[in-house]
């Protein structure tokens, strides 16, 4: 039965206990470096700046005293750390104990290693808790789901009709999910997560949409796609911004396809070139290499040095990104026209917006790709070549020699 009631006294429970184990590394992942303050310093900060969380206890493992006392040292509120058990669901057990001496009534249970829940997001979970005792932070799935067998061959294909993927923080009223954490103890089952352990105690559980960019740490391309995430944040927020324009040509040779922004793309001809002519791909190169005043694609890659016959161009555009990134900056948005009479260019624009994007480590929410014809007039008009112009704006640290 029901008995929940608008929340008085909120806590939210931390769960550090882990090791941490696929994420690599000497240390927990919760303690690992990120943006320049620890994971579990950016996840306890979520909560202790939150106005409706009252109490914020951690949950850590008994050999991670030092590390803990390192990671939160100078944060205030914080409870006393509980040490967790052999599993997750011990350690959450352990928690939920010591609040339950402290007058808590409802508690958000949170995974430490998800350091990017939003203040709304809290609030939606929190908002939850008046007409439940469990609720739940989840997406939908978008994503085709298969099943494979154990030589990881397709076995069929999983509707994904009514299906979310479960997030933190987890939500409930105290009293519910502790009684159903020491039924758990008692039991065999294997349980995931808290919702897991209220569904099969018969506790109603409340879906509240959730947050994609709520992600959980769990890889190391995990960790590393956070810190880019908050290096992008940061330079947005401090630096100077600068934009570098790029122009390429190229002309029409016998052939059976053109290389443009990455792709092929099937023509009568292809473009004639020392590399594989990529007019686009030269044009953003240039471009990025403007906007940090790095020189341009013939001073890196000379096309009188034979290493560079026939190579593919996205290497060039890599290089321009990879300069950026060594100077601390970042891409913040690249745009390209394309002038041609033909071949046609927008069948092709969204899968040259998406490897534009990965040749140069953005989403391809930053790529813009347009294209035009000449109007029959010069040399692009007459059907002899292919142009292309683009701009490139990046974010890099201010100094005063640039």
């Amino acid at each position: 039965m029901n008995q929940s009631v608008s929340p008085s006294r909120i806590a939210a429970l931390i769960v550090a206990a882990g090791r941490g184990v696929r994420a690599g590394g000497d240390l927990p992942k919760q303690y690992r470096p990120l943006g320049g303050q620890s994971i579990l310093r950016r996840t306890t900060s979520l909560f202790l700046t939150h106005p409706r969380i009252d109490d914020v206890l951690v949950v850590i493992h008994g050999d991670d005293a030092d590390l803990y006392g390192e990671a939160v040292a100078g944060q205030a509120g914080l409870l006393p750390f509980v040490t967790g058990g052999a599993t997750r669901q011990d350690s959450v057990r352990r928690g939920l104990e010591a609040l339950a001496e402290r007058g808590v009534t409802h508690v958000l249970i949170h995974d430490a290693v998800r350091p990017f829940a939003s203040p709304a997001l809290i609030d939606r979970v929190i908002d939850g808790l008046q007409g439940s005792d469990a609720v739940l932070a989840a997406s939908p799935v978008t994503d085709t789901l298969k099943r494979g067998d154990a030589a990881r061959i397709v076995t069929d294909t999983v509707s994904r009709d009514d299906l979310y993927a479960a997030e933190t923080p987890q939500a409930f009223r105290l009293a519910a999910i502790l009684d159903a954490h020491r039924l758990a103890a008692e039991s065999a089952e294997g349980f995931t997560d808290d919702a897991g352990i209220a569904e099969w105690a018969q506790i109603p559980v409340q879906i509240v949409l959730g947050e994609r960019s709520n992600i959980k740490l769990t890889m190391p391309e995990d960790i590393e796609m956070a810190d880019q995430r908050l290096r992008m944040e940061a330079l947005l927020q401090a630096g100077e911004t600068r934009v570098g324009t790029g122009y390429d040509v190229h002309s029409f040779t016998e052939g059976s396809g053109v290389w443009l922004g990455g792709i092929e793309i099937p023509h009568d001809r292809k473009l004639s070139g020392h590399s594989d002519a990529d007019v686009a791909l030269h044009a953003l190169t240039d471009a990025v290499l403007g906007a940090i005043a790095d020189g341009d694609i013939g001073d890196h890659f000379p096309p009188s040095d034979p290493q560079w016959r026939g190579a593919s161009s996205d290497r060039f555009l890599a290089f321009a990104a990879k300069r950026v990134a060594e100077r601390g900056g970042a891409i913040v948005n690249l745009d390209l026209a394309i002038i041609a009479e033909e071949p046609k260019i927008g069948p092709h624009r969204d899968a040259m917006r998406a490897r534009i994007a990965a040749i140069a480590g953005i989403s391809a929410g930053r790529v813009g790709v347009k294209a035009t014809t000449n109007e029959k007039m010069g040399f692009v008009g007459r059907g002899e070549g292919i142009a292309a112009i683009a701009t490139a704006t990046v974010r890099l640290p201010f100094t005063e020699e640039a």
